[in-house]
């Protein structure tokens, strides 16, 4: 796969570089994009500021420093920006799919600034990406990720009674192991694709990009065993980093039991830290506090309150 400079893809230039404090609220009807990794960067709707027009929907934005560096997004609406963030044009006429690809390709590259305080301001022009889409992710149906529906899937009443819960071994429910350690190098070497890479960060349901490799099975829930504890659902075949852990279940597990138990785990992140790992042993050792039904879990229940949520429908 040819590589070439991110700028000549991109028309890429710093952004407004404001300052949300000095924004007006009157009116809010223009994003306010800062540095952040969630809601598309977006913190906050602000009025038209003096006599500057926002950027228009379908650029990319893209974070130059901070815990968030080079998150990158493509802006749904128009917009504003705030300090140290760069607005990436395309040079041709690209459509949304092609551009969220670059939003990844972009992403991938945050293991180049892991050295304390080092910024993108004056490399990412000259960041390496593919020159071309690759065919495979051109076919993701990853507008099925993007119309989100907000309806629910039952109309079914279902109340949360946690003082009948009941305490369950996490080992009698998961075969708890390892995962096999992939670089990010080896990975951009495949070259982009379709399955997700996972590691240790807290944010995305832990995914870094998606590539076109992949060494473990789908359907399993993940532990980050180096810094909080945090865990996500995989419902498809994926690659992880080191200190990802594999929660394979012993039962019958669908993604709607996958995130209601995921709730219940992060509720209980306060557990780990840098000094106490969520190790396999730990986990192993972990019991679960989940709805019971004749002293087993009761995974229909789980199931049917996560369908009666607003916006299961997108699950």
């Amino acid at each position: 796969m040819k590589l070439v400079p991110l700028n000549s893809i991109f028309d890429i230039e710093y952004g407004n570089q404001f300052d949300l404090y000095k924004m007006d609220f009157d009116d809010p009807e223009i994003n306010f994009v800062s540095r952040s990794s969630q809601n598309l960067g977006v913190v906050a709707r602000v009025s038209k500021y003096q006599n500057f027009d926002p950027y228009p929907a379908g650029l990319i934005t893209v974070t130059l420093g901070g815990t968030y560096l080079l998150s990158s997004f493509v802006q749904q609406e128009p917009f504003y920006t705030a300090q140290n963030i760069k607005v990436l044009t395309p040079k041709r006429k690209m459509d949304f799919k092609e551009k969220v690809f670059y939003c990844m390709a972009v992403q991938s590259n945050r293991f180049r600034y892991t050295s304390h305080g080092r910024e993108a301001n004056v490399t990412l022009d000259h960041l390496l990406v593919p020159k071309q889409v690759p065919v495979k992710w051109l076919e993701f149906d990853i507008e099925k990720l993007i119309n989100i529906n907000a309806n629910s899937l039952s109309d079914k009443k279902v109340r949360l009674s946690v003082d009948q819960w009941q305490y369950f071994d996490l080992k009698d429910l998961f075969k708890i192991t390892g995962s096999k350690t992939t670089s990010i190098i080896d990975l951009q070497e495949v070259g982009f694709g379709k399955y997700p890479f996972v590691t240790t960060q807290a944010t995305n349901n832990g995914v870094e990009g998606f590539y076109d490799l992949y060494t473990e099975s789908g359907n399993v829930l993940t532990v980050d065993s180096a810094v909080l504890g945090y865990c996500s659902y995989q419902p498809e075949n994926f690659s992880a980093s080191d200190h990802v852990e594999k929660l394979i279940p012993n039962f019958n597990m669908n993604r709607y039991i996958a995130l209601f138990l995921v709730t219940i785990f992060n509720q209980e992140q306060y557990r780990y830290n840098y000094g106490r790992k969520a190790s396999q042993e730990r986990i192993r050792n972990r019991g679960i506090k989940l709805p019971s039904k004749n002293h087993q879990p009761d995974w229909q229940f789980m199931e049917d309150y996560i369908k009666s949520l607003p916006y299961s429908a997108s699950l």
